[in-house]
């Protein structure tokens, strides 16, 4: 079958992986066609730095594996095959087809997947035509079989292929990556594909608990959270990951001000974690539970602040999962709030060793500049900090003192 070439579009192969270059030739001289395709294609012509490289083959995943021993089959869904050069892992992937009706739920949702097909059914079973790009490494030649990919590349515009009701139907997680990518490239999509992706919002409530974290970190830990964030909101979409922002009186500006924190982070190259977006988009669900808790007089205000934080993460679990290692921290972050206001004798210098402090105290300080009135013991910490020994000795003994009530004078 003849396939659209765009002779006049080259990549410098520089550019590219060496690793996914000797993929491609191992594959093509074993006669198999092998191309690279995809973000990696489309952000070199965009004069990206792509992330990783997949390379697609009419191979099957056994084929491939039996050439690269350095190789394992994964997937269920749909099998792919991983080729480990170093550090470095390049997914190579069999065409696909067109999936069975039969193995797609009532919903629509797609099963299983495992349908080998040609290169061409291969590139309209893709998700966005910018997607759908080749790259002919033997012949240095872009390849656009949907015929779209380049001109909307060019046009700076993201666009789904095929029919975007059904296609979300099959997998509703596209609209997050409609999302994502648009925010990514900065891309501009259709009013009728924005309409399609707010009537379909729903439909990510059918989507596995742990699948949707694995989204929420692609779409919150790229250097571009508070824009994405804010195209979430405006397509229905993060009230269906986070539920409770639709029925709570919102943080925003705590929210804004934690994901602007964490796209700088990223941008600088320090190290960030989920967990502090998650005690963000949470905070106001766990002072909702604490504040009832405490109301109730049935528990102390401590077990008011642990029993509200275990409400907060068990309301979320079935909707995104997230793990014990990301949920414990940003529970340690509220339940440090309290302690921070105790600056008293030794319990700031316990506080200042424990492994939560510059989180917790972050955190505190975002909550100052979302409004809250606090600043007097932001103030403080932001002294004691660096402050000398004796200075901070001397002010952990300063402030007012608990009033002892007068003696009872004897008979």
């Amino acid at each position: 079958m003849s396939k659209t070439r765009e002779p006049n579009i080259t990549l410098n192969l520089q550019d590219i992986s060496i690793a996914a270059l000797k993929v491609v030739k191992r594959l093509s001289e074993d006669g198999f066609e092998a191309y690279l395709v995809g973000g990696c294609v489309r952000d070199l012509l965009l004069g990206k730095k792509p992330k990783d490289f997949d390379v697609a083959t009419n191979a099957t995943p056994q084929e491939i594996h039996k050439l690269f021993r350095n190789s394992r089959i994964i997937g269920r869904r749909f099998q792919i095959v991983h080729v480990r050069f170093g550090r470095e892992v390049i997914e190579v992937a069999t065409f696909r087809g067109q999936h069975n009706p039969k193995e797609s739920s009532d919903a629509g949702h797609i099963l299983r997947d495992n349908v080998f097909g040609s290169f061409k059914e291969d590139s309209f079973r893709r998700d966005f035509t910018v997607n759908a790009l080749y790259y002919d490494a033997s012949s240095e030649t872009v390849l656009d079989p949907t015929g779209l990919g380049l001109p909307d590349l060019e046009a700076g515009r993201l666009q789904l292929i095929g029919d975007p009701a059904q296609r979300f139907k099959e997998d509703p997680v596209r609209m997050l990556r409609a999302v994502r990518f648009m925010v990514k490239l900065d891309f501009l999509i259709s009013p009728a594909l924005a309409a399609d992706i707010k009537n379909s919002a729903d439909l990510l409530g059918q989507i596995p608990p742990a699948r949707l974290f694995e989204e929420t970190l692609k779409l919150f830990m790229n250097g571009q959270a508070l824009a994405t964030y804010e195209a979430l909101k405006a397509y229905h979409l993060m009230s269906r990951l986070f539920p409770t922002l639709a029925t709570e009186a919102e943080p925003a500006r705590l929210i804004s001000a934690a994901l602007a924190s964490t796209d700088a982070r990223v941008k600088q190259g320090k190290p960030v974690t989920p967990a502090f977006l998650f005690a963000a988009f949470l905070w106001q669900s766990f002072i909702t539970h604490r504040n009832r808790l405490t109301e109730s007089k049935a528990h102390a205000p401590a077990d008011a602040a642990h029993g509200a934080a275990e409400l907060a993460f068990f309301g979320q679990q079935s909707i995104v999962s997230i793990p014990k290692r990301f949920s414990i921290p940003a529970r340690e972050i509220w339940l440090l709030q309290d302690r921070l206001h105790q600056r008293r004798g030794k319990r700031p210098f316990k506080l200042l060793d424990n492994k939560r402090f510059r989180a917790a105290y972050d955190f505190l300080l975002l909550r100052r500049d979302s409004g809250e009135a606090i600043d007097a013991v932001c103030d403080w910490w932001t002294v004691f900090q660096s402050a000398d020994p004796d200075t901070q000795i001397s002010m952990t003994q300063s402030g007012p003192k608990k009033k002892r009530k007068p003696k009872t004078p004897g008979p």
